[in-house]
């Protein structure tokens, strides 16, 4: 039972974290060599200024030719570079064309991926690269989304390594890595020719407000190994669990009762939160802030106030503790 649990987790891991990542890669707005019209200094190629969908393909689907997919498909499994223009940018990268296809190069499969969080400096940057020819490999290939998905970073590993890497890969493993990469759903990590993905929600037990917040890019961490997709080249990685859980054994360490001291983190309308160890958070509610009458919790504590406070519930399965401020 514990093991179909377990199996069935990782797997609902592994589909929200795919999800979350092509969500933020291709829902935002292309601007090819046709729809483009570039800022000043950026000269425009065409007086168009329509934007349309992301696709892999550049025409209809009756202007792909079957047989690309085959070819692609090929290049594909012998784990073969090809060199290929860039024809437009989104915000999450560069778009090329392959015969009858269209592919797309993720930013942070860029050898020099933009840095920039300015999106008018990220965008005229992308903008810039358009006629450039990149050396590439494809690192996914779906034929029934008409997905085509190339990458630089990966076009510098000799062939077959990245396949040495995933198949001695598995899940549980501790492994080292570098950053390569922080967006706003996550971090990538090159595990020494291939990319693992740290989802934001895979960092840290407590909240993340940014990759940023926690990891720089260029550094070498430890990571652990979530799950490996050999068939797609995924590998998901985590932060998060090279620590226990803080909320499994919690009733053990606190009581009701008990003066804690913590940090405010956050302050809403119906109370304030605070951490008081990483990954642990209780409320205030807003009747237990003070003794009388006031407008919002914000006129009693403020973000990062430390703050002491007596636990009043304490909910590991539900992962709630309720704190108040007025019965200390």
């Amino acid at each position: 039972m514990r093991v179909n649990q377990l199996t069935h987790a990782v797997d609902d891991e592994r589909e929200r974290i795919e999800e979350s990542y092509w969500e933020a890669l291709l829902s935002e707005g292309e601007y090819a060599r046709s729809t483009y019209v570039a800022p000043e200094p950026i000269a425009s190629t065409d007086s168009s200024t329509s934007t349309v969908e992301f696709s892999t393909t550049p025409h209809n689907e009756t202007d792909i030719d079957e047989n690309d997919w085959e070819k692609i498909e090929k290049i594909y499994d012998n784990d073969e570079a090809v060199t290929l223009e860039i024809v437009g940018f989104n915000r999450g990268g560069l778009l090329v064309e392959w015969q009858s296809l269209r592919g797309f190069v993720p930013a942070s499969q860029l050898v020099e991926s933009p840095t920039s969080d300015n999106g008018q400096t990220r965008q005229t940057s992308l903008a810039n690269r358009i006629g450039d020819v990149l050396n590439l490999r494809v690192i996914e290939l779906n034929i029934e989304k008409n997905r085509l998905i190339f990458s630089e970073r990966a076009a510098q590993v000799e062939a077959g390594k990245r396949n040495q890497i995933l198949h001695r890969l598995s899940a549980g493993m501790v492994i080292e890595g570098v950053v390569t990469n922080l967006c706003d759903f996550g971090a990538f990590i090159d595990l020494g020719g291939i990319e693992g993905l740290i989802h934001i929600s895979e960092l840290s037990w407590g909240r993340v407000a940014h990759p940023t917040d926690m990891l720089v890019s260029g550094s070498i961490i430890k990571v652990y190994v979530l799950d490996v997709n050999e068939d797609e080249e995924r590998i998901a990685l985590s932060l998060k669990r090279l620590h226990d859980d803080p909320w499994e054994n919690v009733q053990e360490r606190y009581t009701v009762g008990e003066v804690i001291k913590g940090r405010i983190t956050n302050v809403v309308d119906f109370g304030a939160f605070a951490c008081i160890e990483e990954g642990l958070e209780g409320l205030i509610h807003f009747s237990e802030l003070a003794e009388g009458q006031f407008l919002h919790p914000r006129n009693v504590v403020s973000e990062d106030d430390i703050v002491h406070a007596r636990i009043l519930s304490i909910d590991s399965k539900a992962r709630r503790l309720g704190l108040s401020l007025r019965n200390v």
